[in-house]
């Protein structure tokens, strides 16, 4: 069984894996780590191995922790991959996407892939049946683009993210939140419309925070999950522990 730990910026989500089956998984924030780690290792004695990748940042104790308990893999940008990335500035590379790829060649082996992460940014990743990552984009995520109009405005309220009813806002809230709500779907469709008229075959995955608001507004085919780079961590584990 394998420990699996994504840090991220506010949250750490930690998943346990037996074989490639997710049996377990939780959202934690760092001061609860030390307590969930010891009831992980209580509650699941049979794992023997971990992997760390950290977009955020973990405390020294805490990844010590996780050391003296188990057989542990930091992600970084040595470590060996299951797929040619062809980034020409690999070391820039976040870790996170890394992991989003690794998991495109897990779960869709030999097919041209698209992994679309719709968090804090959204990101575009695509590794072609060569299994070879060539990159992708990076645009503002949707909490993202309500606060720049906060921030970079005299008046523009802050608002939550909220599904308009309409395309034409009648107010300035309503505006806003068709501007940004509609904005990023039409994004998202144009980018995999692009992307078809390349590669007619394409797989199609959307992950991240905000999956489940935009997956259920999105007019293109997609495989919506929530455990995308969980999955892809643990893959490059299972890649790492059979070398």
């Amino acid at each position: 069984m394998n420990l699996v730990i994504d840090v991220g910026n506010t949250y750490t989500k930690i998943g346990v894996f037996k074989a490639s089956e997710i049996i377990y998984k939780t959202a934690v924030k760092q001061v609860d780590f030390e307590e969930i780690i010891s009831d992980i290792d209580t509650e699941y004695p049979e794992i023997e191995h971990a992997i760390i990748s950290s977009v955020g940042s973990l405390e020294i104790k805490n990844s010590n922790q996780v050391k003296k308990l188990f057989d542990l893999l930091v992600l970084d940008h040595n470590v060996p991959l299951p797929f040619k990335n062809l980034y020409e500035t690999p070391t820039t590379l976040g870790i996170d996407r890394l992991a989003l790829v690794a998991s495109a060649v897990a779960q869709y082996p030999k097919k041209d892939v698209l992994v679309i992460d719709a968090g804090t940014c959204i990101t575009y990743d695509f590794k072609n049946k060569k299994e070879e990552y060539l990159g992708g984009a990076i645009a503002p995520g949707l909490q993202l683009r309500y606060k720049s109009l906060n921030n970079y405005t005299a008046k523009l309220p802050l608002l939550e993210i909220t599904s308009p009813e309409h395309q034409i806002g009648k107010t300035t809230n309503e505006a806003i939140h068709s501007g940004v709500i509609f904005g990023v779907l039409h994004e998202i469709d144009g980018v995999i419309e692009q992307y078809c008229n390349i590669y007619p075959d394409l797989t199609v995955i959307l992950t991240g925070g905000d999956v489940d608001f935009l997956s259920k507004r999105l007019k293109n085919g997609i495989f919506a999950t929530s455990n995308f780079l969980l999955e892809g961590l643990n893959s490059i584990l299972v890649f790492n522990k059979s070398k």
